[in-house]
């Protein structure tokens, strides 16, 4: 292994700079020469290489989004832009490469595998947390902090004028963000794709609610098969007039932001780990952390499932709510 390539793709999130700044110190230490690619596979194809050493990711621990930018390629999704992107890995003599990345980068990279003999390594940086294979995915963590700290706000207001606030936040298929901010903001409700919504029982929930409460707030991952914090708004106010009731669309700000301490951390330890496991002859698998260890999972298993929610954490959220 004597150069290594790193890259991130798909949506970012706040802890990729703190991966790639371990990546590139953690190879340079075992004299290992790095290229960063910008723009992940696209500038693959594009032959956007760049070399790096420690200067080019100090004071980056601290920043969201990535510095090697981002960007979803559809040529990649073609065997012509697999065989050109390999072309340029082969022309800069690149022994492993460590992907940045959710679900769709690390299938990308399984499909790259057919024809590319270069191994991969990934590290599962997504906010919604929806891979196996690892507790904390980069960015979930500092996402929900972003989220309780938004809902802090709107129940200023929500309080201030007796509303009914449902709050949407990012989870296309995972309610992962919605569960855990809404048990730290102590929400009345959490909405998820992975629970049925029950307009009636939210609404016998609402009704029976502590009369004297001035406000409340539900939560609303945006995947939810109910068709998200405007419909199901539209349908409660229907049922409950005499409510105040508003939406709140979080959107991107949850991407977005200095990453937390864990996310600092969690990063640092995976971009590490990346290395070492490139260097022990590791491919095509996801660098997790598990109860606190490093673990590997191979990619055809982190890109098939997601996470399970914790039934304590739904039955806590149900009495917790009362």
């Amino acid at each position: 292994m004597k150069r290594i390539a790193v890259f991130t793709s798909g949506g970012d999130s706040p802890g990729m700079n703190a991966c790639i700044r371990a990546v590139v110190r953690t190879a340079i230490y075992h004299k290992i020469e790095v290229f960063g690619i910008r723009h992940g596979y696209d500038g693959m194809i594009k032959d956007e290489f760049i070399e790096m050493d420690s200067s080019s990711v100090a004071n980056i621990i601290h920043r969201g989004g990535t510095i090697l930018k981002t960007a979803r390629s559809k040529d990649f999704l073609t065997i012509e832009g697999r065989k050109s992107a390999l072309a340029n890995l082969k022309k800069h003599n690149i022994d492993g490469v460590v992907v940045i990345g959710g679900d769709g980068s690390f299938r990308g990279a399984l499909q790259f595998s057919e024809i590319c003999d270069i191994p991969f390594v990934g590290c599962p940086g997504t906010i919604d947390n929806d891979l196996i294979g690892t507790d904390f995915a980069i960015g979930y963590d500092t996402a929900v902090n972003t989220v309780i700290d938004a809902v802090d706000k709107i129940r200023d207001t929500a309080e201030s004028h007796d509303r009914l606030f449902f709050v949407e936040v990012m989870g296309r298929d995972a309610g992962l963000i919605a569960l855990r901010s809404g048990i730290g903001v102590g929400a009345e409700a959490i909405i998820m794709p992975e629970t049925k919504t029950d307009i009636e029982d939210l609404i016998k929930r609402l009704e029976s609610g502590r009369k004297s409460k001035s406000s409340k707030i539900i939560i609303v991952a945006e995947g939810d098969e109910a068709g998200g914090a405007f419909v199901i708004a539209e349908q409660v106010k229907k049922r409950l007039p005499d409510y105040d009731t508003r939406v709140t669309i979080l959107g991107h700000i949850q991407r977005g932001g200095n990453p937390s301490a864990m996310d600092r951390v969690n990063s640092s330890r995976m971009g590490f780990a990346a290395i070492e496991a490139l260097i022990a002859g590791k491919q095509n698998v996801m660098i997790g952390i598990i109860d606190k260890k490093i673990a590997y999972t191979p990619f055809q298993n982190a890109v098939k499932h997601h996470q399970r929610l914790n039934p304590d954490f739904v039955r806590m959220l149900d009495i917790l709510s009362l």
